[in-house]
């Protein structure tokens, strides 16, 4: 565990929505300061000022950046700008939570070539959703910003083993970035930081909706759950914040369902 007069923070990626909203916020009621990389335009910027006020409304810090999290320039802006604050409060990343929802979602195969997925659009979708997550660990690791005791999260779903017309390249990328955690959990082991996939259940969320069919995956998730609902962003957030708990130092390199037993029904 890091020593105990460093301040905590959590560095979230998809900081503004869904998943990374919810954890952002949980994680500040459980004592962490925050750390948010979001992108967004003008027009949704006001609810980024309402997350960061209920964060601070838990007397916690919040320091959000409005840039492209998988852009390498950026990422070192951002990681300068930590570095900074703990040259000025000494502190350390206890938590990075990787949750970019940002793909292209087309056919490999189409009528014409305008309609199917291309090279740049995979490029880019497994960039973004996949391998940002190891730059951002090579990074912080490298510059000491996360210490033994840090606990490392990113967000697959069910999709990294199933497919459904337009969703390739966005599956192609969930099952990478399941591979990329479970071979950061074997690299980190050492300097006993921990890294595991959460995979969530069918949850309404900005992304979710940007999925032609999602109106489909809500109806057959609900009749599939056995909770007989979708799952949330706060469960979600409910069950990352129990597993910051220094107890959980064993669990590393697993994909752990938070779906209230959606994927075990048929």
């Amino acid at each position: 565990m890091p020593p105990t007069h460093l301040a905590e923070w959590a560095l979230i990626l998809g900081a503004s929505s869904g998943f990374g909203e919810a954890t952002a916020i949980e994680l500040a009621r459980a004592g962490m300061h925050i750390f948010g990389v979001h992108l967004d335009r003008r027009a949704t910027l006001p609810h980024v000022e309402e997350v960061i006020a209920r964060i601070r409304s838990q007397g916690r810090e919040a320091i959000f950046f409005n840039v492209n999290a998988a852009d390498e320039e950026k990422r070192r802006e951002v990681l300068d700008q930590i570095a900074a604050q703990f040259a000025r409060e000494p502190g350390t990343v206890r938590v990075l939570l990787h949750s970019l929802a940002f793909g292209t979602l087309k056919p490999y195969l189409a009528e014409s070539a305008e309609e199917q997925l291309t090279r740049p659009q995979m490029e880019m979708t497994l960039d973004v959703m996949a391998h940002s997550l190891v730059y951002w660990v090579q990074d912080l690791i490298r510059r000491r910003l996360m210490t033994a005791g840090g606990r490392i999260f990113a967000m697959t779903s069910s999709g990294g083993t199933r497919v459904f017309p337009t969703y390739g390249a966005v599956s192609a990328a969930k099952a990478a970035l399941e591979s990329h955690i479970r071979q950061l959990a074997l690299e980190l082991a050492p300097l006993g930081i921990t890294a595991n996939a959460i995979r969530a259940g069918v949850t309404d969320t900005p992304a979710l909706r940007k999925i032609p069919v999602h109106e489909q995956l809500i109806r057959q998730a609900q009749q599939r759950n056995p909770h007989g609902r979708l799952t949330t962003p706060a469960d979600v957030a409910a069950a990352i914040a129990v597993l910051c708990h220094p107890n959980t130092y064993w669990m590393t390199g697993n994909v752990i369902g938070v779906d209230g037993g959606e994927d075990i029904v048929g």
